[in-house]
């Protein structure tokens, strides 16, 4: 049964990204959150070029190479330059959430207007394979309307101070039960699962 999720590297005080995000902009202090992808050496059998060390990168391809398809909000996908068709997965197509039009129509690329469209759309995509979720409005609102099954966070021991939360504010709680906790040089995997 195709899963939902939602996986993100993420400071301790809950940024995703640091004080200036975007365009052009570069990562700033954010990048911080991204040097885990890049210290170690042993190589992501899904993504060329990381280089992890080998926990965290038996976490990461075990994540990785389930997804069927990526759901991301349209900041999501304007800040991170996919409007020439890229995916942030090698080989998973993008649904994006967005109000506006798209800038162009590609083929690795579906447009939808509610989050519970978007996940159905990438439900249909992903086949037997998951689905995970980019952004933290998005995610959001998908925790919302109940579509999330597991929260995965690669927390990094850093406290930005400010930028994006990954989290928005929730109308109630929702509960979580924790399901893998791996420590790993410069970060820590979290797995929860989603209580409905």
């Amino acid at each position: 049964m195709t899963r939902v999720f939602s996986a993100h590297a993420v400071s301790v005080d809950g940024f995703i990204t640091g004080r200036a995000p975007g365009p052009g902009r570069g990562l700033g202090d954010a990048g911080l959150l991204f040097d885990w992808y890049f210290d170690g050496d042993t190589g992501s059998e899904v993504f060329d070029g990381f280089r992890l060390s080998a926990e965290s990168a038996r976490v990461f391809d075990a994540e990785a190479s389930r997804v069927g398809a990526v759901v991301a909000g349209r900041t999501t996908y304007d800040d991170s330059g996919w409007a020439d068709g890229g995916s942030p997965h090698p080989h998973a197509p993008l649904v994006v959430l967005s109000h506006r039009p798209p800038p162009a129509i590609h083929d690795r690329q579906t447009f939808a207007t509610d989050v519970t469209e978007a996940v159905a759309v990438a439900r249909k995509i992903a086949g037997n394979r998951d689905v995970a979720l980019m952004g933290g409005g998005l995610l959001t609102a998908a925790l919302n309307a109940g579509l999330v099954d597991e929260l995965v966070l690669h927390q990094v021991p850093v406290l930005l101070g400010a930028g994006r939360g990954f989290f928005r504010e929730l109308p109630a709680h929702v509960a979580l039960r924790a399901v893998e906790v791996v420590a790993a040089p410069g970060v820590t995997h979290l797995r929860y699962e989603v209580i409905r």
